[in-house]
C-alpha cells in the first residue's frame, strides 16, 4: 500500500505536470497564470522518497531491530572516537510513541535538503534533532564550505573556456570526428559531474551548519571510478543507499540480485522524470552490470595460488574496467545527453575506418586509466590499515 500510494501520486504528479487549478473549475482558471516558475511537482520526487522511508522506520520500530550496535562500534573508525555515525543513527531507529505528526511534516519539508537532498533517512533525521551531529567539527564544516567556493570557480572556468553542452545542445557534435565526439562526450560527464557536486554539497553544507549530517553524494571523482557498482555507491550515493535499504533488501537482496537490479534500475529512470530515454539509460546500465556480476563472482571464487596468476587477475580486470566505463559514458550520454538515436549514430560512427583507430586508442587510454585506479587504491588500503 505504501510503494502504491506513492508511485500512483508520483506518476499523476508528472502526467498532469502539478495540476491545474482549472480542474477545480472555470472560476479558478486565471490563477493558472500566476503558478510562477517554481515546478513543486519535481521536487516531489524527494517527498515521495521521504514518505516511504518514514513508512518503513516507522513501521520496522515495531519491530525486533537486528542491528547489533556493540559489533558495529568494534569495526567503525568513529563509533571508537566517541562519536556518533550515520549508521548508527539510522539503524538505531526511534521509539514509535515519538513519531509524531509533526516530526513526519519536518521531515518532509526540511529546508535545506528540500529541493534536491542530499536525501537522508528519518531515523537518521530524527536522531539528530535531538543530539546534532558530532562526527564534523566546526573548523571542519567551515573547510568544507571553502571547497565548495573553489569546485565553484572551477565550473566558473569550464563553462567558460569549454563548450562541451554548446556542441551537445546544438546538434553539432554530428559534425566532428570521431575523436572529437569522444572529448566531447568526456567533457560533457564530467561537468555533469561537477554540477551535481556543486548542488548537493551547498544543500548538505547548509544542513551542515544547522546540525544535521547527511550522506555524502559524489566522494569520489567520476574519472577514478572503474566498476558499475563502485559508480553508483559513489555518484547519488545517498539514493543509492535509500535503494539499498528501502527497495533491495525488501526484495530480497543478493539471493535475486539478477532480477533485483532491474527492478531497482527501472524505478530510478520513472523517479526521474516518464521519459523513454530515461528507461534505456536503466535497462542499459542494467544489462552491462550483468557480465559485471558474473564476473565478479567468478573472481571472488578463483583463488590467486601463484605471483603470475595475481598478475593475470590483475590484468583481466584492468580490461574488464575499461569495458565498464566506456559502457558506462554510452549508458549516462544515451539517457542524459543526447538520447538512443544519439547513441545508434555514435557507434556507427566509431565503427567506420577512420573511427576503428580511435576505439582502440580510446580503449587503451582508459585500461591505462583503470590500472592507475588500482595503484591510487591499493595507496589508500595502505595509508588507512591499522599498521
Amino acid at each position: 500500500m505504501l510503494w502504491t500510494f506513492n508511485i500512483f501520486f508520483l506518476f499523476c504528479n508528472r502526467i498532469y505536470e502539478g495540476y491545474s487549478f482549472s480542474i477545480f473549475g472555470q472560476q479558478f482558471e486565471f490563477l493558472d497564470n500566476f503558478r510562477g516558475t517554481f515546478r513543486w511537482h519535481i521536487c516531489f520526487n524527494f517527498v515521495v522518497l521521504r514518505m516511504i522511508s518514514f513508512g518503513y522506520d516507522y513501521h520496522w520500530s515495531k519491530l525486533d531491530s537486528h542491528f547489533d550496535q556493540e559489533k558495529h562500534v568494534m569495526r567503525c573508525s568513529l563509533c571508537k572516537l566517541g562519536k556518533t555515525c550515520y549508521v548508527v543513527r539510522q539503524e538505531r531507529g526511534l521509539a514509535s510513541d515519538s513519531c509524531s505528526f509533526s516530526l513526519y511534516l519536518c521531515y518532509l519539508v526540511y529546508a535545506p535538503l528540500y529541493l534536491a537532498g542530499p536525501i537522508i533517512s528519518f531515523n537518521a533525521f530524527a536522531s539528530q534533532l535531538d543530539m546534532p551531529q558530532n562526527t564534523l567539527s566546526f573548523k571542519d564544516v567551515a573547510w568544507y564550505g571553502v571547497r565548495w567556493l573553489f569546485s565553484f570557480l572551477l565550473i566558473e572556468l569550464m563553462t567558460h573556456l569549454f563548450y562541451y553542452n554548446a556542441f551537445v545542445i546544438s546538434g553539432l557534435w554530428r559534425e566532428l570526428s570521431p575523436v572529437e565526439i569522444f572529448i566531447v562526450g568526456y567533457g560533457v560527464l564530467n561537468f555533469m559531474w561537477l554540477k551535481f557536486l556543486l548542488l548537493w554539497r551547498y544543500f548538505r553544507f547548509w544542513s551542515l551548519v544547522n546540525g544535521i549530517e547527511t550522506v555524502e553524494n559524489m566522494p569520489n571523482c567520476i574519472n577514478n571510478c572503474y566498476s558499475l557498482e563502485l559508480f553508483w555507491k559513489t555518484w547519488h550515493a545517498s539514493f543509492n543507499r535509500w535503494l539499498i535499504r528501502y527497495m533491495y533488501i525488501p526484495l530480497g537482496g543478493s539471493r535475486r540480485k539478477f532480477l533485483n537490479v532491474w527492478v531497482v534500475f527501472t524505478f530510478v529512470a520513472m523517479w526521474h522524470d516518464l521519459e523513454w530515454k530515461l528507461l534505456s539509460w536503466a535497462w542499459l546500465t542494467c544489462l552491462f552490470f550483468m557480465p559485471e556480476m558474473l564476473l565478479k563472482s567468478a573472481s571472488s571464487a578463483y583463488k590467486v595460488e601463484s605471483a603470475f596468476g595475481e598478475f593475470l587477475l590483475r590484468e583481466l580486470k584492468a580490461l574488464s574496467g575499461a569495458v565498464t566505463i566506456t559502457c558506462l559514458m554510452i549508458a549516462n550520454l544515451a539517457g542524459y545527453v543526447i538520447g538512443p538515436s544519439g547513441i545508434n549514430w555514435m557507434v556507427s560512427s566509431f565503427l567506420k575506418r577512420e573511427g576503428v583507430p580511435v576505439l582502440g586508442g580510446v580503449f587503451f587510454s582508459l585500461y591505462v586509466g583503470t590500472k592507475l585506479m588500482f595503484h591510487i587504491q591499493d595507496l589508500r588500503s595502505v595509508a588507512h590499515s591499522p599498521k
